[in-house]
């Protein structure tokens, strides 16, 4: 049973989990919305809110916290020159998952991730 594993471990080891939430990030920062499957979309979720929460604070530990998870510096500077401010006044829910259907190929539950 699974009892207390909340990880999805999408059939990665732990550092390509990381790599594949932080590039998924990064695209959903850099487009505003992407589309994959809905247990990718509903696990980048916390990870995204966490990072915009952080980059509303702009103080130098929580750059230095935000830089650690995106190294993208595109992204960041998007991040803290649009997102962040856009979202200054906002208590948190900065993304939507929208539910899309069925993918042909494989039959894969697809979702959209858009910042609201």
């Amino acid at each position: 049973m699974r009892h207390s594993n909340k990880v999805k471990k999408f059939g990665r080891e732990k550092k390509q989990r990381g790599a594949l939430i932080r590039s998924l990030a990064e695209s959903l920062l850099k487009e505003g919305r992407i589309r994959t499957t809905e247990a990718k979309a509903k696990s980048l979720r916390p990870f995204v809110e966490r990072i915009i929460t952080l980059s509303r604070n702009g103080t130098p530990a929580s750059r230095r916290l935000v830089r650690t998870r995106l190294r993208n510096t595109l992204c960041l500077r998007k991040l803290y020159k649009e997102i962040a401010p856009k979202y200054a006044s906002r208590n948190g829910g900065y993304t939507r998952v929208v539910k899309m259907g069925f993918r042909l190929s494989d039959g894969a539950k697809m979702a959209i991730i858009e910042l609201v």
